[in-house]
């Protein structure tokens, strides 16, 4: 949902901000591209008012479709036929703020195309404000809430792979149980500095949780009525998160599954309807559009495996180990199954959709998840036994890239709900991440085939 904000109220802010802050010279312009990095420009402050006053803004359009690895794909006309035209940007209201993990001062605040006079389909915010969009139309409100799991390791790293981090009191490395609360009284520092980075960037970061990985924790946000708000505050934690472990000593990562050994990372989603009067649309006719909504998700899940598993290495957290579903499932106050259905009252009965890497586009994610119950609330099918009725209940997805690209780019219903274009360009992104990324002999073939 984009509301039209006037360049008064952006010029205030600027204002407000130089003034609050007078050390900062320049601030960082940022967007997130389809494989979930921030691209942008570093601007002076007196560039940024003139801005918010309204002077365009404008990044190259093909920015979006950077690689995992920063590289340009040839996708249809797009980056090496088109000229690499620019498109334009406008700035995020309420995003600009401090940034204090760099090595100077420094400003951030976010940009898109979303709500410009002509916004780049294909970019994942855009993606997910079409959708919101189309749903507000409906009259569907939907309140969100993200919870993201991730890794601390060591800041070196040991032939290339990751170390455990040092417990800042005994200085061994980390083993303490899940749950425990001494790990997060011994990693205290970091952890409260990585929740206060993330509230001076607007994040409303409240409930940390130690893992049951070495090293790992959780952190959830508060449930949000603004979607696309509560999908910037994930991008955002993540950038915070990695800039002050470093300050740290340490290295932070939402990689999917860093050990094989361990629990992989997950971006866990919670999702509840509202219409118009604030009635939960969930929770009407003894509960039968929350079944339908479960069975929409179900029924686009594998569809959009892409987007849940964003690359190679998200594959290999399904079915390893606990908490990780290897089908498609759903249940009541089941953490086995892709789609949990948390205990709660009527008022805010809600899905928990538990199947995305913690590295996986927020926006994306949430797009597809509001498709999928859009799709079911549509549809008005009963869904597949829950977990708690029969434990081997399920619905098959793919496990690998290729066949999973494949099962997006053909289904009708996720091209009209995410846009066909956008379908088209985002799973020819991923097929050539994932076979520029094959393009590698590693010491293991060698040591098997040589």
């Amino acid at each position: 949902m984009t509301t039209a904000t006037t360049f008064p109220d952006l010029l205030s802010e600027v204002r407000a901000f130089r003034a609050a802050n007078p050390e900062v010279r320049y601030v960082d312009l940022i967007c997130l591209d389809i494989p979930g990095h921030f691209y942008g420009k570093r601007y002076p402050l007196d560039m940024l008012e003139k801005v918010a006053a309204g002077s365009p803004l404008k990044l190259p359009q093909n920015c979006v479709l950077l690689g995992v690895q920063g590289g340009l794909y040839p996708i249809g006309d797009y980056c090496f036929h088109d000229g690499d035209p620019d498109a334009p940007r406008r700035l995020v209201p309420g995003t600009l703020k401090p940034v204090r993990w760099e090595g100077q001062p420094l400003g951030q605040m976010l940009i898109t195309s979303d709500g410009t006079e002509a916004p780049i389909e294909f970019e994942p915010r855009e993606v997910l404000a079409q959708v919101l969009n189309r749903l507000e139309k409906r009259g569907i409100r939907p309140v969100v809430a993200f919870e993201l799991e991730f890794y601390l390791f060591d800041r070196k790293l040991d032939a290339g792979l990751p170390q455990f981090p040092r417990d800042p009191l005994t200085d061994d490395e980390d083993d303490q149980p899940n749950m425990h609360i001494e790990r997060l009284s011994r990693f205290s520092g970091v952890l409260h500095e990585i929740v206060e980075a993330a509230r001076e960037q607007g994040v409303d970061a409240n409930v940390i949780t130690a893992e049951l990985g070495p090293g790992q924790f959780e952190i959830n946000f508060a449930h949000n009525r603004d979607p696309l708000q509560a999908a910037d505050w994930s991008a955002l934690f993540c950038r915070s998160t990695r800039g002050v472990a470093m300050q740290h000593g340490y290295r932070a990562s939402f990689m999917s599954k860093p050990y094989l050994d361990a629990p992989g990372s997950g971006m866990h989603v919670h999702v509840s309807l509202y219409d118009r009067d604030g009635n939960n649309i969930l929770d009407a006719d003894q509960q039968r559009p929350l079944r339908h909504a479960v069975a929409g998700c179900l029924e686009l899940l594998p569809r959009c495996m892409p987007i849940f598993a964003a690359n190679h290495n998200a594959f290999r957290r399904y079915g390893a180990m606990v908490n990780a579903a290897s089908k498609a499932s759903w249940g009541f106050e089941d953490r086995d199954a892709c789609i949990r259905i948390p205990e709660s009252d009527g008022k805010n009965l809600r899905i928990e959709h538990r199947l995305a890497g913690a590295d996986a586009n927020p926006y994306l994610v949430l797009a597809a998840i509001l498709s999928g119950m859009e799709h079911g609330l549509d549809a008005q099918v009963e869904p597949i036994a829950s977990l708690n009725e029969d434990r081997s209940s399920g619905i098959d997805f793919p496990k690998d890239m290729l066949t999973a690209v494949a099962a997006m780019e053909s289904h009708p219903v996720v091209k009209d709900k995410l846009g066909s274009e956008f379908v088209y360009v985002y799973c020819e992104n991923k097929r050539q991440d994932h076979l520029a990324f094959m393009h590698d002999i590693s010491a293991r073939e060698y040591r098997w085939f040589l």
